[in-house]
């Protein structure tokens, strides 16, 4: 289809976030934009859960979490899984490098978040991303 829109990589989406009111808005944004949030959740022990039981295509989490472990800890154990992480955290710790594809800088508004996944998803399928939003920062794997 010459101006359809085109297929997205990224589809089922887990939130770890432990405010509450950002993970009700990243829910409701992700939902309203056409992906599928499969689990929203605020620590590591669910997350790991999420992970192991749902099929996935992104873990979007923040750093900080409720209880044990932290998102390098949700990270890990996506990886373990093959599936790609986007840290969204005030302060992306240097180690999120080798852990996830990229860190979405907060606060955030629904606009940045979506043309974040929008980036993201171009990137995923090795397609050039012409547009980073600015609060985006996108790893490269070596």
């Amino acid at each position: 289809m010459l101006f359809g829109k085109r297929e997205r990589t990224i589809r089922r989406i887990i939130v770890v976030e432990d405010e509450p009111l950002v993970a009700f808005d990243n829910e409701y944004s992700l939902s309203d934009a056409g992906y599928e949030v499969v689990a929203t959740v605020d620590n590591l022990v669910e997350a790991a859960q999420a992970i192991e039981r749902e099929e996935l295509d992104l873990v979007l989490t923040d750093i900080r979490l409720r209880g044990e472990g932290d998102g390098l800890d949700v990270a890990r154990a996506a990886a373990a899984k093959g599936v790609p992480v986007l840290f969204v955290s005030g302060n992306c710790p240097v180690e999120a490098r080798e852990l996830a594809v990229g860190c979405l800088a907060k606060p955030y508004s629904d606009k940045v978040l979506k043309a974040a996944l929008e980036a993201l998803d171009r990137s995923l399928q090795g397609k050039k991303v012409k547009k980073v939003p600015p609060q985006l920062s996108l790893y490269e794997k070596a």
